[in-house]
């Protein structure tokens, strides 16, 4: 189950998509260590909602970048869906898409739908440290806020109690 302030589950060479790779490249939680993951999950590749928020993501490259941050996407689908779909309909997007075909990553983090067989949307945000520090999971019917997302990400690097609203260059409430 996750835990925020708690490691974040582990997942070891997992397959993924990657545009530009000349194969398929093989992604574990340990390479993101000493950055920030915004790590994402979505429920199925040839769908509706879930190439918006795929271009999204790629499209604040350069924010999350400046973040010291890296981003990495994640579907209960193949690599080889992955790559007809990306290569067909979202070439913009070069970040790497885990295949979690055996449901185990879906599971360890709390977004897998027994009933369906696929992840729902979830979003983490995970220190340099490996430990977890922002859980959201939402309905599939309803895209996620790629700007709300960076907003967390600047107020985690804060270090500081951050109010509602805070806005990055905001007057925050002292250290945490």
């Amino acid at each position: 189950m996750i835990r925020i302030s708690q490691p974040a589950p582990s997942f070891e060479k997992n397959i993924a998509y990657k545009k530009g790779a000349s194969d398929f490249v093989k992604i574990s939680l340990g390479d993101y260590k000493d950055k920030w993951l915004v790590f994402f999950f979505y429920p199925r590749d040839f769908t509706f909602i879930c190439p918006t928020e795929l271009k999204g993501f790629a499209q604040h490259k350069s924010e999350f970048e400046a973040l010291n941050a890296e981003v990495l996407a994640c579907s209960t689908d193949s690599e080889w869906s992955h790559k007809n779909w990306f290569e067909k309909d979202l070439p913009d997007v070069d970040y790497p898409i885990l295949a979690d075909n055996t449901h185990a990553i879906a599971k360890a983090y709390d977004v897998y739908n027994e009933v369906d067989g696929l992840a729902e949307r979830g979003s983490f945000i995970i220190d340099p440290e490996g430990v977890v520090r922002y859980a959201l999971i939402s309905s599939g019917s309803v895209g996620r806020s790629v700007t709300e997302t960076i907003r967390v990400l600047k107020a985690l690097q804060t270090g500081e109690l951050c109010p509602m609203e805070w806005a990055d260059g905001g007057k925050t409430l002292g250290k945490a």
